[in-house]
């Protein structure tokens, strides 16, 4: 029997309706196995794959949606892919009358009351929706959902090693909790390759022994073209914007720069160039500050678009499955930080089965190039950055425990504990710990005893009532830069702020000459002393594996044929440069430039272990300039370099190193904004927090003990 013969009468009516020639290769991989079994799948296909179709057309057909209550949940990272698949879904769904109800901030209230009034079919919401209704109204959990048989969680790599993916889990922990019976959850992605993952995924899902990994490996053909411009942090060249307007006046293009500022310039500025030439006008920016009607649109008239060109200029907004129909190309402006990321982008682009996706990337820095080079390459090897593992998540159990408090009418400390040990989220965390953490909640009115119960306290309700309290979704601290009583722009608090280096800003070169943690301000005078800016990241880490890569791209021959005549020069004169080191071991040697000026450590590793390095030197008081994009260290004149090679064999042990964070909490409490829910921890858990998010010592300390410094010859 085919897997289509296994589909109910009416799903395979649907699927003689569409005209499907055939099942794709993953469906047919998931139909008998979620029809014959209770186990939890997570399916891993490339985009436009038929991933959804291939876990809701056996749910549809194995689910009795004439039982009371809502019988499956789609769980979705963002509201404009719910949107998205409730037309997908509800088309489906016709042939079966079951009712489909989006449920989030911007969704029908009336559609609501309905659901609520008549507990049926599948519900779609995002998991800050879920949240705010254990909160304001946790009847309506047990009344809708205490007889769910399946969850889908859509693109669920976006949650994996994040505060918001614990958040997640810890709701889907509650969610079992108050469920008659044991669910089965199906998670969906385009993205999780690694086999090494597999493992975080099962635990993810919370039933290790029950879930399977359905992964379709077969390979989709991809063009890709690099090519190098180069330019300034200011703004993008010229040459590299009117080589642009030629790749996109006559296709469909999405292009995906690395920060919100630069989407707006691509997009203003081709446009300018479009009407100068008599080109068309579908020249639109998509990022999370763009109205939330203007985006709509803008999904909209692409998805539209049969007959016309379009060109998107977006950020991350648009790297989720989001179908806005069918896109010619995909460029990326300078590298992007990681693999799924780029994974994801390139998805964009040949959609169509049997269509090839086409990247066109563009690198105005040489060190950005190089770094493109190295995440193509990994691409191509199928590598995908490792997820990490947080055991002790002390902010989201702050969080969880408030929701869960604010959620009763009251709870003895024995029934908080309860809930707390029995939620899988919170295992490693022990009962002492979460102990200390209420303690510290009941000290600055987060909780109140009233008799022997806990209730939420006089500060805890201003937190908990407010509409950001269902999110972990963190903004970062930014600091009003000033000269003089002028203001020059924002910048967000970064190790890297610091007083005498020197910035780029506005499109000058400016000092910082003092920085107010109190005001959030920073005073700056222009810079004259020929000292390098430093540049500035944008947050996002880059994993060691990428860097490495980068090593060994140096040190290869190797002539790569996606790389256009003036990138392929670049990186010949980068090679050039670094053949006076005599490096072949690229686990664990780096080179470090010395010259009659200054020292120069490259250590071509990850985001996190650099930091970890810079606070080592930190603590030595050598000093230094950090450059995270080349990933190296720059040491003042006169440096001995017997100080650059002091990180070698030096070790500290944690009580050192949670000293010195305790002394800059101490001096600047907003540090531990980094984590939206950590700065109402006690104190040794807000350590904890600073150094899982930012740092990576026993990583950077694993590096250091095998690390040999190569000198240049």
């Amino acid at each position: 029997m085919t897997a289509f013969d296994l589909l109910s009468e009416p799903i395979r009516k649907y699927i003689r309706d569409q005209r499907w020639e055939s099942l794709r290769k993953i469906q047919e991989a998931s139909i008998p196995r979620i029809l014959g079994t209770d186990n939890n799948y997570v399916i891993i296909s490339k985009t436009a794959s038929g991933k959804t179709e291939a876990a809701f057309l056996p749910i549809l057909s194995k689910v009795n949606f004439k039982e009371k209550g809502v019988k499956v949940l789609y769980i979705s990272p963002l509201i404009a892919l719910i949107n998205d698949q409730f037309l997908r879904v509800e088309k489906l769904c016709e042939y079966l009358d079951v009712k489909v109800t989006k449920w989030h901030g911007e969704a029908s209230k009336a559609q609501k009351d309905h659901l609520i009034k008549n507990p049926e079919g599948i519900v779609l919401i995002t998991p800050e929706s879920l949240e705010a209704m254990f909160v304001n109204r946790p009847q309506n959990i047990h009344h809708l959902f205490s007889s769910l048989e399946y969850i889908v969680i859509d693109e669920i790599h976006s949650f994996l090693g994040s505060e918001r993916g614990l958040h997640l889990k810890s709701l889907l922990s509650r969610l079992q909790q108050v469920n008659s019976s044991r669910f089965s959850v199906v998670g969906l992605s385009a993205t999780v390759s690694d086999v090494n993952q597999y493992a975080e995924l099962k635990d993810y899902l919370g039933n290790s022994e029950n879930t399977t990994i359905l992964r379709d490996t077969t390979p989709k053909p991809i063009n890709a073209l690099f090519k190098y411009f180069p330019g300034s942090v200011e703004e993008l060249p010229l040459d590299l914007l009117k080589d642009l307007y030629i790749r996109t006046r006559d296709s469909k293009i999405l292009v995906f720069p690395n920060a919100r500022g630069r989407v707006e310039e691509v997009a203003v500025k081709l446009k300018k160039i479009s009407e100068r030439v008599g080109g068309h006008q579908n020249y639109f920016s998509h990022h999370s500050s763009v109205d939330k009607e203007v985006r709509e649109y803008v999904e909209f008239f692409a998805k539209s678009a049969k007959m016309e060109n379009f060109c998107i200029s977006c950020t991350s907004t648009l790297e989720l499955g989001i179908d806005i129909g069918n896109v010619d190309e995909v460029v990326q402006i300078d590298a992007t930080h990681s693999i799924a990321s780029l994974i994801q982008r390139v998805g964009r682009s040949g959609r169509r089965e049997g269509k090839s996706s086409n990247l066109y990337l563009y690198s105005t820095d040489r060190w950005s190039l190089l770094q493109s080079i190295a995440c193509w390459l990994l691409y191509s090897e199928q590598y995908i950055e490792p997820i990490q593992i947080i055991k002790k998540p002390y902010d989201v159990l702050v969080h969880q425990i408030l929701s869960i408090v604010k959620g009763s009418s009251g709870l003895y400390l024995n029934e908080l504990l309860a809930k707390i040990a029995a939620n899988s989220t919170f295992n490693h965390i022990t009962e002492d710990e979460v102990k200390e953490i209420i303690v510290h909640l009941q000290e600055i009115d987060f909780l109140e005893k009233l008799g022997h119960e806990y209730i939420i306290g006089v500060e805890g309700e201003i937190v908990v009532n407010h509409k950001d309290f269902y999110s972990m979704f963190h903004t970062p601290t930014f600091f009003k830069v000033s000269s003089q009583g002028v203001k020059i722009g924002e910048l967000p608090l970064s190790p890297q702020i610091k007083e005498d280096e020197n910035i780029f800003l506005s499109a000058k070169i400016w000092k910082i000459k003092y920085v107010d943690y109190e005001m959030n301000k920073i005073e700056v005078v222009p810079a004259h002393d020929g000292k390098k800016p430093i540049f500035l990241s944008d947050g996002a880490d880059t994993a060691h594996r990428i860097r490495e890569k980068m090593l060994e791209v140096l040190f290869s021959n190797v002539q790569y044929e996606f790389l256009d005549k003036e990138g392929q020069l670049i990186l010949d004169d980068m090679r050039t440069e670094f053949s006076v080191f005599s490096v072949n071991n690229f686990e664990l040697q780096r080179p470090l430039m010395s010259s009659n000026d200054n020292l120069e450590l490259f250590s071509f590793s990850g985001s996190k272990i650099n930091k970890s390095i810079g606070f080592i030197y930190d603590y030595l008081g050598v000093e230094y300039q950090y450059f995270d994009h080349q990933s190296s260290f720059t040491f003042k004149q006169n440096t001995e370099i017997d100080s650059v090679h002091a990180i070698i064999s030096f070790s500290l042990s944690d009580s050192q190193i949670n000293d010195v964070f305790r002394k800059h909490l101490e001096l600047n409490p907003k540090l531990i904004n980094v984590s939206k829910w950590g700065a109402y921890l006690p104190l040794k858990f807000q350590i904890e927090i600073l150094k899982k998010i930012e740092y990576d010592f026993e990583g950077c300390f694993s590096f250091l003990r095998n690390l040999r410094l190569v000198e240049n010859n």
